[in-house]
């Protein structure tokens, strides 16, 4: 008689519902058939020669050992002040922010310190893929609040409702991914109104926060002292320095939110990548890379716009981030995902359903491009998206 095999116990998923994302299946398509994948969300040119100096001297200098779990002090202190210059408000470099693996880290350590089996987290959809598995992961109950379709506007009505008191925290993200819409002073105010009665805390993804365009402000929730005091800010240098895969990031937030974040980060990641916080640190020094961030996203948004006219999309506004969301209606019925799979196979464009960010698909004909990229590859998806 053969041996038997070994066996492998069985697992009950943590996430059950949880399968392969969009994103993964648009790119493997797109490389299949050679698309201009405008489907990444990330750059596909070069950061800032003078930041990989930055990085490659700490690098030589020895400063590759752990650096504090909270961060490197210098690079803590270059962040405070950049908050304190850009929004007003001044937090301790020593307490209230700390460095971390990329945002996606920073959602889920704000997540699993502060909520707790059973309580309600609120998400405004349509929404970044990891907020609801976050909650999952912490035993919370996801309540989803639809943005107002067609301008994806927060409707404070229907978050005011959704408000029980099982409520631990709502996220919110402006600019917004992927609609691309900014949340104005007026919204930002209207939603520290409705929580200042409340102890619901706020979770405020702003990873986009210097892409804003036509000379609008990003309104963070640190300029809004009432918001600031009941929330996790948080910032990522990989969406603001074309470094995305270096995965860091920042969070901001009063002293004894931040105590309770940094207890989970230390058993989660502990502590980030040294020499780039030291290099990080350095080029911060000079804030025109990021001040100068808007202009440079405006013109490829502009551009890209500008192309899109002479095709049958119709664009939607894009108020921030580097995302364009488009009508197709014009072109095709289908529904999104089955529009963006044929748009990758046939006209060699790859795109993502907007329908990918809501729970259970929600269509309205409508489908997200990237425009971080360089000119050439936008003129070459134009070309293509042209002949539809």
């Amino acid at each position: 008689m053969a041996p038997s095999l070994p066996r492998t116990p069985a697992l009950v998923s943590r996430l059950p519902s949880v399968g392969t994302t969009v994103f993964t299946v648009m790119s493997a398509l797109a490389q299949q058939h050679g698309a201009v994948n405008l489907g990444q969300g990330y750059p596909d040119f070069d950061c800032d020669a003078a930041l990989l100096g930055c990085v490659t001297d700490a690098m030589r200098e020895g400063l590759n050992q752990y650096p504090p779990m909270a961060g490197v002090p210098a690079l803590r202190q270059v962040v405070a002040a950049k908050i304190e210059a850009l929004y007003g408000h001044r937090y301790d470099a020593d307490s209230e922010i700390t460095v971390t693996a990329g945002a996606t880290q920073a959602i889920l350590t704000a997540v699993l310190c502060c909520v707790h089996p059973g309580d309600e987290v609120i998400v405004l959809e349509p929404c970044y893929d990891s907020y609801a598995p976050n909650i999952e992961l912490a035993g919370g109950r996801v309540v989803r609040v639809p943005l107002t379709p067609g301008t994806f506007r927060p409707d404070f009505a229907r978050i005011g409702a959704a408000i029980t008191a099982r409520t631990r925290a709502i996220i919110v993200n402006s600019p917004h991914n992927p609609s691309a819409t900014v949340w104005s002073a007026a919204q930002m105010q209207q939603l520290a109104e409705l929580l200042a009665p409340t102890d619901v805390l706020l979770i405020s993804d702003e990873v986009y926060e210097h892409m804003v365009f036509d000379g609008a402000p990003h309104v963070s929730a640190s300029s809004i002292p009432s918001l600031a005091a009941r929330s996790f800010v948080i910032s990522s240098f990989g969406k603001t320095f074309h470094v995305t895969g270096w995965k860091v990031g920042t969070v901001a937030a009063p002293a004894p939110l931040m105590a309770e974040f940094r207890k989970v980060h230390q058993f989660n990641v502990f502590t980030v990548n040294t020499p780039v916080q030291h290099g990080l640190a350095r080029y911060l020094a000079d804030p025109a890379p990021y001040l100068g961030l808007p202009d440079f996203y405006q013109r490829k948004r502009d551009h890209f716009r500008a192309g899109l006219a002479r095709t049958r999309l119709r664009p939607l506004a894009s108020q921030g981030t580097y995302f364009q969301v488009v009508d197709y209606s014009a072109v095709s019925s289908l529904p999104e995902a089955e529009f963006c799979e044929w748009l990758t196979r046939e006209v060699g464009v790859a795109a993502i359903p907007l329908s990918a960010f809501y729970e259970g698909g929600f269509e309205q004909g409508i489908a997200r491009l990237c425009f971080a990229k360089r000119d050439e590859t936008l003129d070459a998806a134009l070309a293509r998206l042209a002949t539809i």
